[in-house]
């Protein structure tokens, strides 16, 4: 399999060089260049993407480690990513992957087919483009989504949500749900901390929200001193509630110490638990807490009884008290979500996957 394809969002500047238009970035490449992602490069005068039809490794994951809570609770997703990202946070938690610089990890190779019949065979519900961003290998990520479609199988992008328009709105056409990663609420944290920018993500969850059907939910990880005050929370929240309404589910998760940021104290539980309280003052309806134990902040809660309808210890559903097409037991309130009848059963196994196993798969 041919692993350099070309792309179409690119543009020759009047100096020489050419301009990488996926992300806000806007690499600006000469011959033999590659952008700051490292999976696309300039070659032959065009960008072009180097990494298709290879991975990092693939490994079946609860959906809620996405995490999405209201996407298909309780199934197996078929995770994988590829090498390279197109920011620089200081405190990636994947920073073995994203940061790559080695063609050497990616050792799994498959091609979009492969993946969509071992989805299948593993009896996984969905894929998920994740470990690094799906952004800067959407050729890839479009193909096996596509491929995933005729099979059934929905595709997920786990994704820090900073693309271009033209490219967002192909890529979004093939999602069936995303986890975007809302860093902080300041130019300042993206800035200093990301090498990024805030608005093109405001601009990503605006237009999921307005202009496409694609199931998406929120993660923020609350670095200690850097993204965690009460002040940033509240404008967070309060920015959500008015662009996107109250429905759309917010994750806060926990930070530990990892890559340039090791000189940091873990997220206390107690700076969730503020933080989800802000966040439901301030209107939204699911607001959890991750990375921690805490079956409160886990679980999911009718926003019109208050009773609970989903509850999870970790990845582990316990109650269900959701009726077939979604709607609370207890009231009848619908919540907001892609629910498939029962919940499934698959918990908080983690199981590594290797595509070369599955000897009667066409490549």
């Amino acid at each position: 399999m041919n692993d350099t394809v070309p792309t179409k969002y690119w543009h020759a500047l009047e100096d020489g060089r050419i301009q990488c238009d996926t992300c806000p970035r806007f690499c600006r490449l000469h011959e033999g260049q590659r952008g700051l992602c490292f999976v696309r490069m300039r070659q032959n005068d065009q960008v072009v993407m180097t990494t298709y039809g290879r991975s990092s490794g693939y490994c079946i994951d609860p959906i809620e480690k996405k995490p999405l809570n209201h996407f298909l609770p309780g199934t197996p997703v078929l995770s994988f990513g590829t090498a390279g990202c197109n920011l620089g946070c200081r405190f990636c938690q994947n920073w073995d992957i994203s940061k790559s610089r080695e063609i050497d990890t990616l050792s799994d190779e498959a091609s979009p087919e492969r993946i969509a019949r071992v989805a299948q065979e593993l009896d996984c519900k969905s894929v998920a483009f994740t470990y690094n961003d799906p952004v800067i290998f959407m050729e890839y990520a479009i193909d096996v989504a596509q491929a995933c479609h005729e099979r059934g199988i929905k595709a997920v992008a786990v994704t820090a949500g900073e693309i271009c328009p033209e490219p967002r709105k192909e890529f979004y056409r093939y999602m069936d749900a995303a986890n975007v990663d809302l860093k902080g609420f300041t130019e300042q944290f993206y800035e200093k901390i990301c090498s990024g920018k805030l608005q093109p993500v405001l601009d990503t969850l605006n237009y999921l929200k307005h202009e496409t059907k694609v199931w998406f939910e929120i993660t923020t990880l609350l670095i200690p001193g850097l993204n965690d005050s009460e002040r940033e929370i509240d404008e967070m929240t309060r920015w959500i509630h008015e662009n996107l309404g109250p429905d759309v589910p917010l994750h806060f998760t926990a930070f530990h110490p990892d890559y340039r940021m090791v000189d940091l104290p873990p997220t206390p539980p107690a700076t969730l638990t503020r933080s989800r309280e802000i966040a439901v003052k301030n209107g939204l309806h699911y607001v959890y807490t991750g990375n921690v134990h805490d079956s409160i902040g886990g679980s999911t809660y009718c926003p019109n009884c208050k009773n609970r309808v989903i509850g999870r210890d970790w990845y582990v559903l316990s109650d269900w008290n959701l009726s077939g097409n979604g709607a609370c037991r207890h009231c009848g309130t619908v919540i907001p979500g892609v629910f498939s009848g029962p919940p499934g059963h698959w918990g908080a196994k983690r199981v590594p996957v290797s595509l070369k196993d599955f000897a009667f798969v066409a490549p």
